[in-house]
């Protein structure tokens, strides 16, 4: 007899390369009054990925003929399947009361999923919990916080340092007051996150800041 297991899914996305060249991800969710979304891993080597009585994905987790990579990145699967020169992506986005729980459902998938396939981890899968405000302590190295006028401004070199972590800044005012703090960034996050080159820019972006250290 055939087993299997299931864990809830808040999201899934797939990438549909476009026709001209260009490309774009489908989003499923599991909100209003659509059916919740599940991931289902079958003993016999498959992966499905259903919402009610629809099967969004399924991918063979065995063969010889294909290239099967996933990467589990918090609360996050990412898989590219690579089969005949044909390259398929999806992710999924793992539910849960709280994001602890969304991560402890993922990393279940995961031990579940080694049996038939290896998985890379980010290191930041397993966060600490992180403590008050009043209790918070520098990172050991860092200097002692800033402090600085309400009123006044920063420069480029005490901006960057702020961003990386090397210092601790309460920020004047007018770093409170732009345009983009009153921006409904969700959107714009699910994109970035489920575009698989966005790892990368970030990464290229905090390479960037180092630079302006060096100036």
């Amino acid at each position: 007899m055939t087993t299997c297991l299931s864990w809830r899914l808040t999201r899934y996305g797939r990438f549909v390369p476009g026709s001209t060249g260009g490309h774009s991800w489908k989003i499923f969710e599991a909100k209003d009054d659509k059916p919740e979304i599940f991931l289902t891993i079958v003993e016999s080597g498959y992966l499905l990925v259903l919402q009610g009585q629809e099967s969004l994905d399924t991918i063979p987790l065995l063969g010889e003929s294909q290239l099967l990579k996933v990467h589990q990145k918090s609360d996050n699967l990412m898989f590219r399947l690579t089969s005949k020169g044909e390259s398929h992506m999806s992710r999924m986005q793992f539910g849960g009361r709280c994001r602890a729980e969304a991560i402890k459902e993922c990393s279940s998938a995961v031990e579940k999923l080694k049996e038939y396939t290896s998985v890379t981890t980010q290191d930041d899968t397993l966060l600490p919990a992180k403590p008050p405000p009043a209790e918070a302590s520098a990172p050991a190295g860092q200097g002692k916080a800033v402090e600085v006028d309400p009123e006044g401004s920063l420069s480029i070199r005490s901006l960057t340092q702020h961003i990386l972590g090397e210092t601790v800044v309460t920020l004047p005012r007018v770093y409170h007051q732009g345009s983009l703090v009153q921006v409904d960034l969700e959107p714009v996050l699910r994109v970035c996150l489920l575009d698989p080159s966005f790892p990368a820019f970030v990464e290229k972006m905090e390479g960037e800041l180092e630079k302006l250290l060096e100036e």
